[in-house]
């Protein structure tokens, strides 16, 4: 990827083509910057990849490709405290989900391909709570983002049109300057009958914006509510980074992609800046100078590479600040047909708790929607290993009589950082390039359970309210680490001795290095789905990036 000479035929090379790194390669090709985009894994073709239009798609998740890294790897979790029994994970089939005394990994869940983890992911298309911008100076937690939501609301406007987000009319939080590009989807019957229960406790059930057509946007059609966003799109209606960023970020002429591509090392240079790139590419390895990089490979795998590096650790906050997913899920079971697996996934959301102070007593807010589909209740072996029990014909009458009636209320809570939740590297395991692997070190604080105890108590108040039957499952983040949202490693400030990056997104000694994914997030919001703001404060900092090598600093 050099030219004869030795110099680049590129301007800058990011690493890792999720929501951060595609937004940051359209924005940077839109500026006339000629882009390498690099992604570890293969390419999807939602055509052919995805499995919706087969007999057996219940019997896989998202249909990961084999060519995928390894890792990360967890230190030993957090005994179990007796106190906090009601928060078990558990399943009337079945008893524990999680036996033991301990806290127990169930997964980092990610995608290795290109377009990253927005492959999968449900597609809610969430704006942070302009006082989840301010955690430390308000309420004494985790740390102030350096600019006010104003600085990054054109960015929200910006990607949210890139995308085609879905959304209700009006949001009394989050101001903005206009409506969303698409009108918000009907809420399904399921989540109508959430909504009710809503109404009867006094809170409030609406539409959720959503990273899912409402109608024709962009020439992609609009969704026809299968309710499995998270096995992947094969019609293109959800907006995951390979519909929308990538594809128009080579349409500028100025954007290349490499793909099955890993990434082993960045490397230092002189004059405190990285001279380029060490990769891995079907097994052979090359070096690719790089006059700017930008890492976006998330809060899991930039802290790895820089620490695998040695670069950008002079604050030691490198892997530091982890903020986990803090996740909650009832299910219970409706007296009369629902038809729950029809229906966008969460297409409704209850806010009323999603600012800092928003939980009487407790830091930091939380959010609540239907769960059935991405709780996997949207298909008969789900029923029939989970929800009825049993075998023969009486196991198939009862299956008839409930299929479609599950109803789940699911939630998701802030996480704040603490002094044991952190990424370092395994000592003893390394990848297939000799890189050592991530290691995932967290526990749940005092606060943390604390606010989980309030999001399952709410969720089972909903569910109750809503006329369902008395819960058949439970399970949540107190036994199970099982993260989506995961931010924090790489923490941006304006202090150098207590952050990785600057406000935008540059390392704070090395020039010409910047990371553009979650990890430089410094709070994550009171349940809002990260992946808005990730691409939003990706387009900020490619024009940063544009601005600051216009005037020759980089």
């Amino acid at each position: 990827m050099s030219s004869a000479a030795g110099e680049p035929d590129h301007d800058v090379v990011i690493i890792g083509s999720g929501a951060g790194g595609a937004a940051c390669a359209l924005g940077l090709a839109a500026h006339g910057l000629r882009v390498l985009l690099l992604e570890a894994g293969p390419a999807y073709d939602p055509f052919t990849d995805y499995r919706l239009d087969r007999p057996d798609w219940e019997l896989t998740e998202f249909p990961a490709k084999a060519a995928v890294l390894h890792g990360p790897s967890f230190a030993p979790m957090q005994p179990l405290d007796e106190r906090w029994r009601t928060l078990r994970s558990w399943r009337r089939n079945g008893g524990l989900m999680m036996p033991g005394d301990r806290r127990r990994p169930f997964a980092y869940h990610r995608v290795v391909g290109l377009g990253g983890s927005t492959l999968h992911f449900t597609g809610e298309a969430h704006r942070l709570h302009p006082a989840a911008m301010t955690m430390a100076s308000r309420f004494g937690a985790a740390a102030d983002w350096p600019f006010d939501y104003a600085a990054l609301e054109p960015y929200y406007d910006r990607a949210e049109r890139i995308i085609g987000v879905a959304g209700p009319p009006a949001d009394n939080h989050r101001p903005r300057r206009g409506p969303y590009p698409l009108p918000p989807h009907r809420l399904s019957y399921a989540s109508q009958k959430i909504a009710a229960g809503c109404a009867t406790l006094g809170l409030s059930f609406v539409p959720n914006a959503r990273a899912a057509l409402s109608r024709p946007y962009d020439g992609r059609p609009s969704c026809n509510y299968c309710g499995n966003c998270n096995r992947g799109c094969p019609r293109l209606d959800k907006g995951s980074a390979d519909v929308t960023f990538i594809p128009k970020a080579v349409a500028t002429g100025r954007c290349t992609v490499r793909t099955n591509a890993r990434v082993t090392r960045i490397e230092a240079g002189a004059d405190d800046r990285v001279r380029g790139i060490e990769t891995v590419t079907s097994g052979v390895r090359d070096f690719i100078a790089a006059r700017i990089v930008v890492l976006a490979g998330g809060a899991v795998e930039s802290p790895r590479l820089l620490l695998a590096s040695g670069l950008a650790n002079e604050s030691g906050a490198v892997g530091r600040n982890f903020m986990e997913t803090l996740f909650w899920t009832s299910s219970g079971l409706f007296p009369e047909p629902l038809g729950s697996y029809r229906g966008l996934p969460a297409d409704g959301i209850c806010w009323d708790h999603n600012a800092p102070d928003a939980i009487p007593g407790i830091i930091g807010g939380c959010r609540f929607t239907n769960g059935v589909c991405e709780a996997g209740l949207n298909g008969p072996i789900a029923y029939a290993q989970r929800v009825v029990p049993g075998f023969g014909r009486a196991h198939k009458a009862e299956m008839r009589r409930v299929f479609g009636r599950a109803l789940s209320v699911s939630a998701v809570g802030e996480s704040l950082p603490n002094a044991g939740t952190y990424i370092d590297l395994d000592p003893g395991q390394r990848d297939q390039d000799g890189v050592a692997l991530a290691r995932i070190h967290c526990q749940l604080e005092d606060g943390d359970l604390r606010r989980l105890a309030f999001m399952a108590q709410t969720a089972r108040a909903i569910l109750q309210a809503a006329g369902a039957d008395a819960a058949f499952e439970e399970y949540g983040a107190y036994d199970t680490f099982s993260a989506t949202h995961v931010s924090g490693t790489c923490r941006m400030g304006v202090d150098p001795q207590r952050s990785v990056v600057d406000p935008g997104g540059g390392s704070h000694r090395w020039r010409n290095l910047f990371v553009a994914d979650a990890s430089i997030f410094p709070s994550m919001g009171g349940g809002e789905a990260p992946a808005l703001t990730i691409a939003a404060l990706a387009l900020r900092i490619a024009d940063g990036i544009a601005d600051r090598a216009g005037r020759g600093e980089l």
